[in-house]
């Protein structure tokens, strides 16, 4: 408002004859206005600044009020079946980690990584195409390609970089990628980054992608269908079956996530495609180091040689990232070498799963999941899973409850996840105390 005023002013004196008998004036007018009006933007700007950080304070109040904020409890010790948390003065038994086989602690594991620091050194500080790529790495990539049975593998930092590179890379405006609308957040966030057309079809809902797939025909050059192998937040098994069938039927490719399946499903650990019989059918595989193998870090897409020679090429969280660390290489060649030549922790770990599973449904929970180690106990109150989490934390169980937006709304629940790690008296005592809350808290009878 000011500056306009000064305007008007000025065009009104612009006659010789003003400017000479006023010229200081003026000036002197110009130079005050102007610093109120950068002292007014500058206020502007001040005020926006607070904004944002009250409207992200308001954001984090609104999750604590709906009781679905979440604490990260502190751990003191290596990740295994039993650690010490910083909260509690006695080692808990740790019923909610991804660490499958048991393979976090593993002596072996864990010498192979130090050897490979005095060989190869703690990291590479480039990314893998300008002085990233040691021996190690080839040798990881072609374990990792014979133990699944494909043409080849490319690494990368972690599964979720796996899964934000590969759409973009293979799909462009003319092609389609129909994925499961309960899919993991990082094949989502991939999706959301190609131009490709996107379906999405109802949760493992054989005849509504049937029909999105005849949909998609019409209009794309090449048709991907992605899937989790296993549903993280549920434990569900995808019917990889019906959906290589109807990739036949419509000359679609078929691709998996099996972060919660490598190294343990399957009579042989190498995962869905293997307990489903359809690994020749599947065209390419997502999965993770950093659960059953592990647990450290690190992922990799195997599949056709000629989709990973592309992905080399464009991939972008491959060209932009650092190269796995050599450790965590050496630690990953020494798990793929002990679970192939035997099978002996996922079977233990079949029989944690199978024990915890049958008393859990005698006691009357209702579980979530087909067999698979990921086991939700669904509460559906977001409250009621937090104080059931916390109360057997007292009881030295550690747990944790899951709700909104990690899980739909009304779907709470405590995901337990078994390990071949877990003695069968451990298991047996996570059972009693979920009985024991579960009665105290109105769950079961």
């Amino acid at each position: 408002r000011n500056s306009s005023k000064l305007c008007k002013e000025i065009k009104q004196r612009t006659n010789r004859k003003a400017l000479v008998a006023k010229p200081n004036t003026l000036i002197s007018k110009y130079n005050y206005t102007r610093s109120s009006v950068v002292r007014e933007v500058k206020d502007s700007a001040s005020t926006k600044k607070a904004g944002a950080f009250a409207t992200w304070q308001q954001q984090i109040e609104d999750i604590k009020k709906a009781r679905t904020y979440k604490e990260e409890r502190i751990i003191t010790s290596p990740q295994k079946s039993s650690i010490n948390v910083s909260n509690s003065s006695k080692p808990v038994i740790n019923f909610c980690a991804n660490n499958y086989l048991g393979l976090a602690s593993n002596k072996q594991l864990i010498e192979a990584s130090k050897r490979t620091l005095d060989t190869h050194g703690l990291g590479l500080s480039s990314v893998r195409f300008i002085c990233g790529t040691q021996d190690i790495h080839k040798q990881l990539e072609k374990a990792i390609t014979n133990f699944h049975q494909k043409e080849d593998t490319i690494l990368y930092a972690s599964c979720f970089d796996a899964n934000a590179g590969i759409f973009e890379t293979l799909l462009t405006s003319e092609d389609a990628v129909l994925s499961d609308n309960l899919n993991h957040a990082s094949i989502i966030d991939g999706i959301r980054l190609c131009k490709a057309q996107k379906y999405v079809y109802k949760h493992m809902d054989m005849s509504d992608l049937d029909a999105k797939l005849k949909e998609a025909r019409e209009k794309a050059r090449i048709m991907l269908i992605v899937t989790d192998g296993v549903f993280s937040m549920d434990g569900e098994v995808a019917p990889l079956r019906e959906i290589t069938d109807l990739a036949s039927k419509y000359g679609a490719l078929t691709m998996i996530d099996e972060c919660h399946a490598t190294g343990f499903l399957g009579p042989t650990g190498r995962g869905t495609p293997e307990l489903l019989g359809v690994n020749d059918k599947i065209d390419l595989i997502n999965s993770t180091l950093g659960k059953a193998m592990g647990g450290a870090s690190g992922g990799y897409t195997t599949g056709s040689k000629v989709a990973i020679e592309l992905l080399r090429q464009r991939s972008r969280p491959y060209l932009f990232s650092n190269t796995l660390a050599p450790a965590i290489v050496g630690a990953s060649l020494e798990a793929f070498k002990l679970i192939s030549h035997d099978t002996g922790l996922r079977d233990k770990l079949e029989a944690n799963t199978k024990l915890f599973r049958t008393r859990m449904k005698e006691a009357g929970f209702k579980l979530k999941g087909n067999d698979h180690p990921i086991t939700p106990v669904m509460l559906g109150d977001a409250g009621l899973a937090t104080d059931f989490a916390n109360q057997m934390l007292q009881k030295g169980i550690y747990v944790i409850g899951f709700s909104f937006p990690v899980v739909p709304r009304g779907e709470a629940r405590i995901r337990v996840q078994l390990s071949a790690d877990h003695t069968t008296d451990q298991v047996n005592q996570a059972v009693d105390s979920f009985i024991e809350v579960g009665r105290k808290l109105k769950v079961i009878p």
